[in-house]
């Protein structure tokens, strides 16, 4: 019985040793503003992904038609990669590296820059080998995703290391 209740108490208290904490919520500049999020492609799931996560965070939607007043978060470029890094004995690519780079930038309503143009560069690694790929294509889609998911994750971290105030050494 004690065992039991011991195990929890110690790996609290490692836990809390180790530096682990809780990520604050995303903070927003001051004075951004309702935000609308622009893309080249206006279906992209990333601009999805960068509204919701900026709603959540408390930004107002920009109204569709809305150009003056609203500042911009303005994702210049989405290129997917898929680069070979290994192959079989026959030279057929077996394993590959996913690779997804987003070029973005963020600008308050009154036109001045919030988040300078900047690049991210995410990349995964996944088996496609050449015979037997039942299910391999669908391993891709769940990596493309998960890079999605994660790319709009640093963009908005981004955003938020941003607006905090630089520290004075």
């Amino acid at each position: 019985m004690k065992s039991r209740l011991l195990v929890p108490v110690l790996l609290a208290g490692l836990l809390s040793g180790c530096g682990f904490h809780l990520r604050n919520a995303l903070n927003l500049p001051a004075n951004l503003g309702p935000v609308r999020v622009l893309t080249a492609d206006s279906y992209s799931p990333l601009s999805e992904m960068l509204a919701d996560g900026l709603q959540r965070a408390g930004a107002q939607p920009a109204a569709v038609d809305a150009s003056e007043g609203v500042a911009t978060l303005q994702v210049i470029s989405e290129q997917w990669a898929d680069t070979p890094i290994s192959q079989d004995p026959s030279g057929r690519a077996q394993e590959y590296a996913l690779r997804y780079a987003v070029i973005f930038s963020l600008h308050r309503a009154d036109g001045s820059v919030a988040v300078p143009q900047q690049a991210v560069e995410l990349s995964r690694d996944y088996l496609a080998p050449p015979v037997d790929s039942i299910g391999k294509a669908s391993e891709r889609e769940m990596l493309v995703k998960e890079l999605r998911r994660d790319m709009a994750a640093a963009i908005l971290r981004r955003v938020d290391a941003a607006s905090k105030p630089a520290a004075t050494p």
